[in-house]
């Protein structure tokens, strides 16, 4: 089992950036696939991005492809992801996700482990 806790998001007016980090804690993190969903009230978590154990398989929603970029670094159990170019739009919660010994996917029914997340607010 692993522990996620994810930090650094915040209030940013549109056009600037975030990083948010993911720290794990527990069993060994880089077999973990990893995942960032995100989560507005009354709507369903959506799937915002994706990694392997290694980092060699990537996968991005289409609406951040280009301004959002995901990372691991498996030595600081942390993933990260730098967002650019914030829209209002991004605003949401955001969810940290974690996939035992498994491939990266979109879909949120395939992490068993979650954080507790953090909330980026876009300004217009």
């Amino acid at each position: 089992q692993v522990q996620l806790v994810e930090s650094g998001g915040g209030l940013v007016q549109a056009g600037g950036s975030l990083r948010l980090s993911c720290a794990a804690a527990g069993r060994t993190f880089s077999s973990y696939a990893m995942g960032w969903f995100r989560q507005t009230p009354g709507k369903e978590r959506e799937f915002v991005a994706s990694i392997s154990w290694s980092g060699g398989i990537i996968y991005y929603a289409d609406s951040v492809k280009g301004r959002f970029t995901i990372s691991r670094d498996n030595a600081k159990n942390t993933v990260y992801l730098q967002m650019n170019s914030l829209k209002p739009e991004d605003t949401a919660a955001y969810y940290c996700a974690g996939r035992w010994v498994g491939q990266p996917t979109m879909s949120r029914d395939d992490y068993a482990y979650w954080g507790q997340g953090t909330q980026v607010t876009v300004s217009s």
